[in-house]
């Protein structure tokens, strides 16, 4: 394993999606505060928190094409430039309609960005690296909920919610600089790597292009693949349960905890749970190379975990259940954006991810709009969290006969990591 590439490439992709996905899902704690100045049903709360989502699919395709085609830093570097300022702007708003387009541009600006750092580890990391890789970067993602929620209670107890968007949009700004002036697209580029290092990791990477199942001569034909749109239903279902829980978890605490700051810090004890799980899930993904089961389990796991909680009243028992669900939900991350770029060429991985991204996220829009719905109806989020359990299960099942269904060459092998 090139160390090399490990300190330099993850960290600071790392901190750059943090940022990202904190200005993403900071309106989760700042929505009690939103509903009271705004005046806004439950109903209306979720299509602000979910409305991020139909921007986010715009650039998708575009974004994977683009970082093939073109540069994966540069492309990033720029949309960290556009969210930062869409995130700041979240908080001049005074209307619920201001707030819904300052979201959905926040939503353009970043959605190019998951695919193009997926295009740029496949570049740096081979297949028996990339879940690993895949998963420490992903991981950005429980951390970034971990910091976001105690430090959004926090700044609620001193500034208004419009004042913490604010704040929050900021670094994203600052952070664009270090990672144009660090990342570099490949390894070719980078002067860091000694030649015996770099002439390794190149013919590895060479060699893994050549074994791949998928002999593409253009993107039409991995979009016409069946594994490709099966992981795009798979996906949606698993947004869906995703987003919704993750959006609503601090609402959720907020029943029980009794002021802001309480509710923030609670509200992290589960992301540092889905952290753990992320990482051990992955690693574990990579010495058995198998990529199915460690997305299945795992879901399966948290639908279950959301049933129960629904059953529970005692407040540490709900955050046990809400515990073991985040570890379930954020588990699979780094195994599942392993199949595709072992699945497909390097040509066409980006388009085939940003489809399953694009279409998928959607998901992203209506599991915390439909758990609004719910709550609006029945007066608890009861129904909306049995809404959720289900689609985590369908994903799950969804996951399980697409493989089974698929083509041999997309099977459970070593050549494909799946």
């Amino acid at each position: 394993m090139h160390v090399s590439k490990w300190i330099r490439i993850i960290p600071v992709a790392f901190v750059m999606y943090m940022l990202a996905y904190m200005d993403r899902i900071n309106v989760g704690v700042l929505l009690p505060a939103m509903q009271k100045d705004l005046h806004l049903s439950a109903s209306a709360a979720g299509d602000i928190a979910g409305i991020f989502f139909w921007g986010y699919m715009i650039l998708q395709i575009p974004g994977g094409i683009l970082a093939t085609r073109w540069s994966a830093r540069k492309l990033i570097f720029i949309l960290m430039l556009l969210w930062g300022c869409a995130a700041t702007a979240s908080g001049l708003v005074q209307t619920e309609a201001q707030l819904k387009w300052a979201r959905f541009l926040l939503g353009v600006a970043e959605g190019g960005v998951w695919p193009a750092v997926l295009v740029l580890l496949a570049s740096w990391f081979t297949n028996r690296e990339r879940a690993r890789a895949n998963a420490i970067w992903m991981s950005c993602l429980p951390v970034s909920a971990m910091l976001m929620a105690p430090l959004s209670g926090i700044l609620l107890e001193y500034f208004d919610w419009r004042t913490v968007f604010v704040i929050e949009g900021l670094p994203p700004l600052i952070w664009a600089f270090v990672w144009l002036a660090v990342i570099k697209d490949r390894p070719t580029e980078a002067k860091w790597m000694n030649e015996d290092e770099r002439k390794q990791l190149m013919e590895a990477l060479e060699r893994e292009q050549k074994q791949v199942p998928t002999k593409s001569g253009g993107f039409s034909d991995a979009l016409r693949s069946p594994l490709v749109w099966g992981l795009v239903l798979m996906y949606f279902l698993w947004i869906t349960g995703f987003y919704g829980y993750t959006m609503w978890v601090p609402s959720v605490v907020g029943t029980f905890a009794k002021d802001p700051a309480t509710m923030g810090w609670l509200t992290a004890i589960p992301f540092v749970c889905a952290l753990v799980a992320m990482v051990v899930n992955s690693h574990w993904s990579d010495r058995r190379m198998n990529r199915i089961q460690h997305v299945t389990i795992p879901l399966l796991i948290a639908s279950a975990a959301m049933i129960a909680g629904q059953w529970v009243e005692f407040p540490l028992w709900q955050m046990v259940l809400l515990s073991i669900t985040a570890m379930g939900v954020y588990a699979p991350y780094g195994p599942l954006w392993a199949i595709p770029t072992a699945a497909f060429p390097v040509s066409v991985a980006g388009a085939a991810m940003g489809l399953q991204n694009a279409v998928g996220n959607l998901g992203g829009y209506f599991g915390p709009k439909f758990v609004g719905m719910l709550k609006d109806a029945t007066g608890n989020y009861h129904a909306g969290f049995y809404f959720l359990a289900v689609s985590l299960l369908l994903a799950a099942l969804t996951t399980w006969v697409m493989v089974r269904a698929s083509k041999p060459g997309a099977r459970q092998t070593k050549e494909t990591s799946i």
